[in-house]
């Protein structure tokens, strides 16, 4: 019989430097969970992606075990790096604040193809315009 979800939690944390700390101490420690069965583990798994925010989603069962997957970096992340800009628009439609190509877009894409809701890379590639375009990122071609 499976084991019984009592809390579904999502956190970004920086790759490879896990702490007891805010945030994963506190949000851990609010379910009873023991921090250093997720830190050591995540910090190995991450520490190539090192400099870089890994979002992650844990489930906590009601026997106070967990399990965890790392889904890497956020698309907003990869848009910002692949177009050199600190941070999105306040009025996305109006402001612009950079330019991003399709080859760009199928690149980030590419890398989050298996946790996107789409069929095929076409269909990936408008999820990622779609955010770049809310953060006030101009697609041209």
């Amino acid at each position: 019989m499976a084991k019984k979800v009592i809390g579904n939690l999502k956190l970004r944390i920086p790759a490879g430097r896990a702490t007891a700390g805010p945030p994963v101490g506190s949000t851990l420690g609010q379910w009873g969970l023991n921090m250093m069965d997720f830190i050591n583990p995540f910090n190995d798994a991450t520490k190539g992606d090192m400099g870089k925010d890994v979002i992650v989603h844990i489930q906590v069962f009601e026997d106070r075990t967990f399990a965890w997957k790392s889904l890497g970096q956020p698309v907003d992340d990869m848009i910002r790096a692949v177009t050199g800009i600190k941070k999105g628009s306040g009025k996305p439609h109006s402001d612009k604040v950079g330019k991003i190509t399709r080859a760009q877009l199928e690149e980030i894409a590419k890398a989050k193809m298996d946790q996107l809701n789409a069929i095929d890379l076409d269909g990936a590639v408008k999820i990622i315009a779609g955010t770049a375009r809310s953060m006030g990122v101009e697609v041209v071609d």
